[in-house]
């Protein structure tokens, strides 16, 4: 074979193993694109695109993007949506290529429906069907799963350049907004960008128990008042972008609102069968549902149903203004859901847009939109259950990400709009009137203030000053350190002074962070401060306002107490948090007081100081609470659905550090709320306590009385402070909230979103007659000692109805006392047997 010959062969080898090559590689294509209204140029979310002829298809996702990936090419493309006439494109044979939709509106057409069934709309079948089948798609019936979230979150200030009725341009704070950087919304009006989030994160969930976790890798925060603190990443992450509409109900902006699809889907809504559609190879019932009343707190839009399996795949639910919520003119929820391997649904996209309710005609509004995509599903493979412990962590380096890092994640690319809203937020966060009004927010928040960059903060603001009959005006001053002077010690405390006793008060914290995960601190106090009977920190609980206001006024029974304070605090699991600690505290009178000594003691005659010394024991249940953790702050964002159960023991220990007194003490409380359908939600308390031993009065339990104007909602209003004294007690704290169920459905009201209320507050209890003995005629110097008060068989009630959302952030309570009405008792104070309270908080 000559040379000629073998090159010839050889050519024709290479060849055929490059064609074979070609033919084992099939060629893939993209066509992307946005679909979008012809008339308004906006988005159009969901809308359905497919080859012709093919059984390869895609949707748009909320913004109107889509992304449709195929080996094998048609001469055109199809895109429909409902409301919209179907349009046609040619499709070019090249790998990449870009095909923008714009779609013309049409009128609704049905398609033919043969009905069998007897009367009614042929929704209702659909729908029982659908309801019937929920538990086999529901999520939420998984063993567990886990998914990469992307969550993005933009807030803007808007309408705030409209022209007033009297034809003259924008009011004063309009032309303010005017001059700031802007950019413009989906109506051609300016809107300016205020805050803009995006988080990456790892979701993970699992059923029995249940459990959640989120694993925060990457987050950018930037807005007014912000900055890209963990806390701010730990809000914005999917945690609290969870919506399954296969729930009974959905908990959005703290409010209950029914699922079209959940349990109460035919006593809630009314439906109607509007058309069918093909939604990602799948034909779908598209089916219209509105509240029966308007006036309820419910959905209105579409939910499109596969009418292969009864299976959710879409929904758009909106709530209008006519619904009771504060400050929401329109609050819309768009979703699509997505058949995963093991056959169930799973929502893969989510948009939540929230329109500001204006508060006044021409006022500027806001609003707010949350986007949410769950990518790389994973089923039915739980972690172990320490995994989920904490609920929220965030990745060492989760604030170093390029922006070239979040293109390459985003779901899809962000419209011009957006991109320019990214860069203009900066501009705007920095201009001084905006500095200015995020420093007061956040003094408003957090009640402490900066002190430059010396890495200290003053406050809380609310107890800087009082004013009462024992320190005349007192003044205080606090401080705290920051994560900028320490990652791992906090030290806090106060000096404060009274004109009228000229006596140094102050208090020295000193806290250390042993470890992040699980959370365990230690850390020691020391104080010295003025105090009153009946109105302590124990039973005031987290109730800053009612704090500060009880310094004011005239003090009853006012005694100066020191106390040093040692306690150990862990995290143990998800929910369980242990506290121990050993406390000596001392007690000195400034009114007639005196206690006989125990018959063991050396010491027969009458005191009126004495020290106890105490180890204290707390395991706190909160299982459904979440807990968001960043640096040396926690935070609780509270629970929802499960209970939170608080078990102290308390020992008394004499002879130890002076301790005068060797007791026991145990108490127990439960506090939960739950729903009740359209007639509202419950909240209550339930605790329950015992003191087998014999110590003085002011060891034992006071409830907490409440002599102010205001209504206080873990304190007995019309109970004065001090009234009643127990060792044995169990107390019941109710609170039912009809949202508005009554005055929504009377035309002069409704527009008022006025909610009516009721409550009962009940306590039991007795004191032994060893407690009772304790206390001597007179003092050692020949006063009369003043004694306390305490219930007979019969118990402490009162019971009230209120007024809430009145101006949106005002509350009245009418309360009645139904028994003890004519005891003065030992306070010298007559009783209250009706008082009107007003009480007042920002609520949606």
């Amino acid at each position: 074979m000559n040379s000629r010959l073998r090159t010839l062969m050889a050519s024709a080898l290479l060849l055929m193993g490059w064609s074979i090559q070609i033919i084992a590689q099939p060629r893939v294509y993209t066509i992307s694109g946005q679909v979008t209204d012809a008339a308004t140029g906006e988005g159009i979310p969901f809308a359905s695109i497919a080859l012709k002829g093919k059984t390869a298809g895609t949707t748009s996702d909320v913004n109107g993007r889509y992304t449709l990936r195929i080996s094998a090419l048609a001469d055109s493309l199809q895109v429909l949506s409902l409301g919209y006439r179907t349009a046609t494109y040619p499709v070019l044979i090249q790998t990449t290529q870009v095909i923008d939709a714009r779609l013309a509106a049409a009128a609704t057409s049905l398609q033919e429906v043969k009905v069998y069934a007897k009367g009614g709309d042929p929704a209702y079948r659909v729908m029982r069907e659908a309801v019937r089948r929920s538990d086999q798609y529901n999520p939420a019936q998984l063993q567990a799963y886990q998914y990469d979230s992307y969550t993005k979150i933009e807030a803007y200030i808007n309408n705030f350049a409209q022209t007033r009725k009297n034809k003259k341009g924008p009011g004063p704070i309009g032309k303010l907004l005017g001059k700031l950087p802007a950019i413009t919304d989906e109506n051609g009006q300016p809107a300016v960008p205020v805050f803009i989030s995006e988080t990456l994160s790892n979701f993970y969930a699992r059923t029995n128990p249940e459990k959640t976790k989120e694993y925060l890798l990457k987050s950018h925060v930037t807005g007014v008042g912000v900055s890209d603190g963990g806390l701010i990443a730990q809000l914005t992450g999917a945690s609290f972008q969870q919506y399954n509409f296969y729930r009974n109900a959905l908990i959005v902006l703290r409010k209950d609102i029914p699922s079209p699809i959940g349990a109460q889907w035919e006593t809630m809504y009314t439906f109607r069968l509007k058309d069918t559609v093909q939604l990602n190879n799948a034909i779908c019932y598209a089916i219209e549902f509105t509240p029966k009343r308007l006036s309820d707190l419910a959905f209105n839009g579409t939910i499109w149903i596969d009418t292969t399996h009864y299976a959710l795949a879409q929904i758009d639910a909106q709530v209008d203004k006519r619904a009771n919520i504060n400050f929401v003119d329109a609050l819309h929820i768009e979703q699509v859901w997505e058949t995963t391997p093991s056959g169930l649904r799973f929502p893969i996209q989510t948009q939540v847009t929230i329109d500001s309710d204006e508060p006044t005609p021409r006022s500027p509004g806001a609003l707010v939109r949350f986007f949410t995509s769950a990518q790389h599903i994973i089923e039915n493979h739980p972690k172990d259950i320490s995994f989920y412990n904490p609920a929220i962590e965030l990745a060492d380096d989760y604030k170093e990400a390029d922006p070239a890092f979040w293109q390459s994640v985003r779901p899809s690319s962000l419209s011009p709009n957006e991109l320019r809203a990214m860069n203009v937020v900066d501009s705007v966060r920095n201009v001084p009137l905006m500095k200015v009004g995020g420093e007061i927010i956040k003094l408003g928040v957090i009640g402490y203030k900066p002190l430059g960059k010396s890495n200290l903060e003053l406050g809380p603001i609310l107890y800087s000053y009082a004013s009462n009959d024992v320190e005349g005006s007192r003044i205080r001053l606090g401080l705290r350190t920051t994560t900028g002077f320490s990652k791992k010690w906090l030290l806090s405390g106060y000096v404060a002074y009274g004109t009228r006793d000229e006596q140094l008060k102050y208090s020295a914290n000193i806290e250390y962070i042993l470890s992040r995960k699980p959370w365990t601190v230690i850390g020691v106090k020391r104080s010295y401060d003025l105090e009153r009977l009946g109105v302590s920190a124990d039973n005031i609980g987290n109730n800053s306002l009612f704090a500060a206001y009880s310094r004011f006024g005239t003090l009853r029974r006012p005694y100066f107490q020191e106390e040093n304070l040692v306690y150990f605090r862990r995290e143990m699991g998800r929910g369980f948090t242990q506290t121990l600690a050993l406390r000596n505290r001392s007690f000195e009178p400034l009114f007639p007081f005196a206690f006989t000594p125990q018959q063991h003691d050396d010491d027969q005659s009458i005191r009126s100081t004495y020290e106890t010394t105490e180890l204290i024991s707390e395991t706190r249940f909160a299982p459904d609470e979440l807990i968001l953790q960043n640096d040396n702050v926690r935070v609780s964002t509270g629970a929802i659905r499960k209970p939170i159960l608080t078990l102290r023991y308390t020992l008394g220990l004499r002879n130890v550090l002076d301790g005068d007194f060797a007791y026991h003490r145990l108490a127990l409380t439960l506090k939960h709320s739950f729903r009740m359908g359209v007639l509202g939600r419950t909240y209550y308390t339930i605790g329950t306590g015992i003191i087998p031993s014999t110590v003085p009065y002011p060891l034992l339990y006071m409830p907490l009385g409440n002599e102010s104007s205001f209504y206080v909602g873990n304190a007995y209003n019309l109970m004065n402070y001090f009234e009643f004294v127990c060792d044995r007690w169990a107390t019941i704290q109710f609170e039912h909230n009809f949202n508005g169920l009554l005055f929504n459905r009377l035309p002069l009201l409704r527009r008022l979103k006025w909610r009516e209320l009721v409550t009962a507050k009940v306590l039991a209890g007795s004191v032994s007659t060893q407690n009772l003995a304790m206390i001597p005629a007179t003092n050692a110097t020949g006063q009369a000692v003043e004694g306390f008060s305490s219930l007979t068989g019969t118990p402490y009630v009162e019971v009230g109805y209120g007024i809430d959302n009145i101006f949106k952030v005002l509350r009245i309570d009418a309360v009645h006392r139904l028994t003890y009405r004519d005891n003065i008792g030992r306070t010298g104070i007559p009783v209250t047997p009706f008082a009107i309270k007003l009480s007042g908080w920002l609520a949606f």
